[in-house]
């Protein structure tokens, strides 16, 4: 059932609705509850939408990969988008071992890190891309504005010395 949630008393958002559906398909310790999962991905939201994250393994990763990208390798984060309108409809597909082990050599803790590849899966789905320089410059202020509003750090910061 979709989510109401209400405008932010600080800034005026538009009006956003949610249906939002979780599948853990993995063993892997440290993924986010599926409470955080949807707080994430409303703030990244403008408008309506119903998604389904699924939080896979390796070996799925990596034929959701191969099988829709062509490329033979687990990624962190796939996305797929099946409507644009009236109600934004899409998948999310978020690799455990490799966010678990990027937040890892990154040094960055596992939740942030869910937390930013999250937002950036449902930016992918409402049409934003970084294929060129300018677009991926757009979709990373995007995605930090959304983090910082989470409490998060700016992913793409150089770690402090």
């Amino acid at each position: 059932m979709p989510t109401r949630i209400s405008k932010d008393p600080v800034k005026s958002r538009p009006s956003r609705r949610l249906a939002f559906t979780v599948q853990v398909a993995s063993n892997a310790v440290g993924v986010p509850p599926a409470r955080k999962l949807r707080h994430w991905a409303r703030e990244a939201l403008h408008g309506r939408a119903r998604v389904t994250v699924r939080i896979v393994g390796s070996r799925e990763g990596r034929a959701l990969n191969h099988r829709y990208r062509g490329r033979d390798y687990a990624t962190n984060v796939l996305t797929f988008t099946y409507a644009n309108a009236p109600v934004l409809c899409g998948d999310i597909a978020l690799c455990a071992p490799i966010i678990r082990r990027e937040a890892h050599v990154q040094a960055k803790e596992l939740d942030a890190h869910y937390a930013h590849l999250l937002v950036h899966g449902m930016l992918h789905l409402q049409g934003h891309d970084h294929r060129l320089k300018r677009d991926a410059a757009l979709m990373e202020a995007r995605e930090v504005a959304v983090l910082k509003r989470l409490g998060y750090d700016n992913p793409y910061a150089s770690p402090p010395a």
